[in-house]
């Protein structure tokens, strides 16, 4: 007789039906829990599968100049992107997605058999949105729109360095774009949407952060200002045959750049044949021994010693003194002896070295040192040089007279013309400023103020005395400056190249009640001359003339009509006044 294996054990039979009995019930709980009371676990593994979070791109902060006229600018732009697996679904309709792209057919599909297993590529970005329209309305699978925002600077390359640009990605590369990257970038928002398994949109659910616009930079820049001083820098160009250039123009009062050019220069809105030697901001990273244009500050240092008035004269016959084996010149020679003035207005090097010997090196330096040169502006401005102004442990001759006449420093365009800004502002330095400033700032005496305005009545002279710089003259105004000529450095050799040369004019105006300070510099120019009083002072002249004009400056040297005098004086004889 066969028996029955669970007859024999009959509590295995049943051990087995008890499990088996728990695990449904475990089971079918679960599932009413899961379904009534615990429904939020399903609900998160739901939407971790189909709901998605989508950015919201957000709107970077306009750049204006200080009078709020657009500088940088962000537009809406579509970026197309493409889901390599499912593209290959659709070879068929390749063609008509290179004709809507604009790009060629056999360059496209090569891209797309490349990226066959990948499930992100970018297409193309930056088209304007009805170019991306189109695009998408060929319905093709696996190709997909981002929502962009694309950079414009309305001032194309009369802004370029100053502002500077954002990559592809919207974020600041140069200029102020780069220094002021965080103020202008905004804040992301979050989308939630639901997609299918294959990443397609089945439904906007809702914003669940809104994206946070940048804030607006109002840059110290008068655009007015820029392109007046880009067009008068870039035509001495032309007509010297120059390499290159910079131009800076400060409110003295303030501190606040109005204007900073510099040549070659660039469109930041087409960069497909950028050169990288024409993104550099050579105002201020170029740095330069500044020639001439140091003597106000030597003689700054003279007249602050009490040793010195403008009426004293230095014996400069014959124009050259020997110093060991360095020679001193003067290229404009006098037999007669020359007031500190004159020393000046014929930029006397061998003057001007006699009247340091006397005061000593330390002297200048600190005078120098005072006025900004060798020190960092505080602008913040990426990649900014602060120049070097050597301090010697003992100040022999030599040192004391290159550095007088202004050889053995080095300084950029922006030092320049703040320590011009601080003779023009009665010997008071206030701090420089590229965005626009609410209210005037503090400054400093650094130089006496009976110094500073004596000196510049000694600029005033240089400019139009006979003999002086008469080429930087403005009608209808009294200005004051200095003209300097500085020879190159030889970077692969010690010493000066030859025939290479700076051409430099820094100066202010109106000398009643000075406003604005100016300084160029041109590199190398190599036609028609390469004085600084010949090269850069006409550019003075032009740009100063203009600038007060524009800024509804009253003129301080206007000279009554001949006819108006004589009609007045029959007026006053006919009895009519």
């Amino acid at each position: 007789m066969i028996r029955l294996e669970g007859a024999l054990y009959p509590w295995r039979f049943r051990l087995v039906l008890l499990l088996l009995a728990l695990m449904v019930g475990a089971i079918v709980w679960r599932i009413v829990d899961l379904h009534v009371f615990d429904h939020d676990f399903l609900k998160a593994h739901g939407d971790a599968r189909s709901v998605r979070h989508i950015p919201i791109p957000a709107h970077r902060g306009l750049v204006t100049d200080r009078n709020g006229e657009p500088l940088a600018v962000s537009t809406p732009v579509t970026t197309l992107w493409a889901n390599g697996k499912e593209l290959q679904a659709g070879k068929a309709q390749w063609s008509a997605l290179a004709a809507a792209l604009g790009q060629e057919p056999k360059g496209l599909a090569v891209r797309l058999q490349a990226n066959a297993e990948r499930e992100f590529m970018y297409l193309v970005r930056g088209l304007t949105p009805e170019q991306g329209q189109r695009v998408l309305d060929l319905k093709l699978p696996g190709v997909y729109a981002i929502e962009e925002f694309r950079r414009f600077y309305p001032g194309g390359e009369v802004t370029a360095h100053v502002v500077g640009f954002t990559d592809i990605d919207d974020r600041g590369r140069e200029g102020m774009e780069l220094a002021f990257d965080e103020w202008l970038a905004g804040v992301p928002g979050k989308r939630q949407v639901l997609k299918d398994r294959r990443g397609r949109l089945i439904k906007d659910v809702q914003v669940t952060q809104n994206a946070k616009a940048g804030k607006t930079l109002a840059l110290s820049i008068d655009l007015r200002l820029q392109y007046l001083a880009h067009r008068e820098l870039r035509n001495a160009l032309v007509e010297f045959g120059a390499k290159a250039g910079s131009l800076v123009m400060i409110d003295v009062k303030t501190g606040e750049v109005l204007a900073m050019v510099n040549q070659p220069t660039y469109n930041p809105n087409n960069r497909r044949n950028l050169q990288p030697a024409a993104m550099r901001n050579r105002a201020m990273i170029d740095v330069f021994e500044p020639g001439s244009t140091m003597k106000p500050f030597s003689m700054s240092a003279a007249l602050a010693s009490g040793r010195w008035q403008p009426s004293d004269t230095v014996d400069v016959y014959p124009g050259t003194l020997r110093i060991g084996r360095y020679t001193i010149r003067d290229v404009s020679r006098s037999s007669a002896p020359l007031s500190l003035t004159e020393i000046l207005i014929k930029s006397s090097n061998v003057g001007m070295s006699k009247v340091a010997f006397d005061i000593g090196g330390e002297s200048i330096y600190s005078v120098m040192q005072q006025v900004g040169l060798g020190q960092d502006t505080g602008l913040g401005f990426p990649g900014e040089r602060v120049g070097n102004l050597p301090n010697h442990r003992e100040w022999r001759q030599a040192e004391t007279a290159t550095l007088s006449y202004g050889y053995g420093l080095s300084v950029t365009a922006v030092q320049l013309v703040h320590a011009y800004s601080v003779l023009a502002n009665g010997g008071r330095s206030v701090p420089l400023s590229l965005t626009r400033m609410e209210r005037k700032p503090d400054g400093v005496q650094v130089i006496p103020e009976d110094i500073a305005k004596t000196l510049q009545g000694m600029l005033q002279e240089v400019i139009e005395a006979p003999g002086g710089v008469f080429r930087a003259k403005v009608p209808g105004y009294h200005v004051a400056g200095k003209s300097g000529t500085a020879r190159k450095v030889s970077t692969d050799s010690r010493g000066y190249r030859a025939n290479a040369y700076r051409s430099l004019f820094a100066g202010f105006g109106p000398v009643n009640d000075p406003r604005i300070a100016v300084a160029i510099v041109i590199d190398e120019p190599s036609k028609g001359g390469y004085y600084g009083g010949l090269v850069s002072a006409p550019v003075f002249g032009k740009v100063m003339a203009g600038a007060l004009r524009l800024m509804n400056v009253v003129p301080d040297n206007l000279t009554p009509p001949v006819e108006s005098q004589a009609t007045a004086l029959n007026a006053v004889k006919g009895g009519r006044i």
